[in-house]
């Protein structure tokens, strides 16, 4: 009986009120897992080349020299997130409105574009300050 008023969440007496269990977080809409931060983070040091697909001389070039590697990710959600950071590293905030759409079909939210944007912009602003400064 005693495992039984523990389970219960009593505390000696398994007539005793319950524990409350804690509702669970409310999270944010803007914000992204850390994960997605890294995959924004590497998604930096990507060129605008790793959006296309690779045409005949690069498929060509990639016999001769071997292949380059292939920076896209299998999760689609998370490719479409690299897509819009690597658009947002390049341009700043003029993406591709389907850009945009695949971004949002992928299950993020205008929020989370509007932080991902605005974060990109004040790094980028700040790189091109630190530049100006030396």
């Amino acid at each position: 009986m005693a495992y039984l008023a523990f389970a219960e969440g009593s505390t000696g007496s398994h007539y005793g009120a319950p524990t409350p269990i804690p509702a669970p977080k409310q999270e944010d809409a803007s914000a992204l897992s850390p994960l997605e931060w890294l995959v924004v983070s590497v998604a930096r040091r990507d060129r605008l080349s790793s959006l296309r697909e690779p045409g005949k001389l690069s498929a060509a070039l990639g016999t001769l020299f071997g292949p380059r590697p292939n920076p896209r990710l299998a999760d689609e959600r998370l490719e479409a997130l690299r897509r819009i950071a690597v658009l947002s590293w390049h341009y700043g905030y003029v993406v591709p409105s389907r850009e945009v759409t695949r971004f949002l079909t992928a299950g993020f939210t205008p929020e989370q574009y509007e932080t991902l944007v605005d974060s990109i912009g004040a790094d980028r602003l700040a790189q091109r300050n630190e530049r100006f400064r030396r």
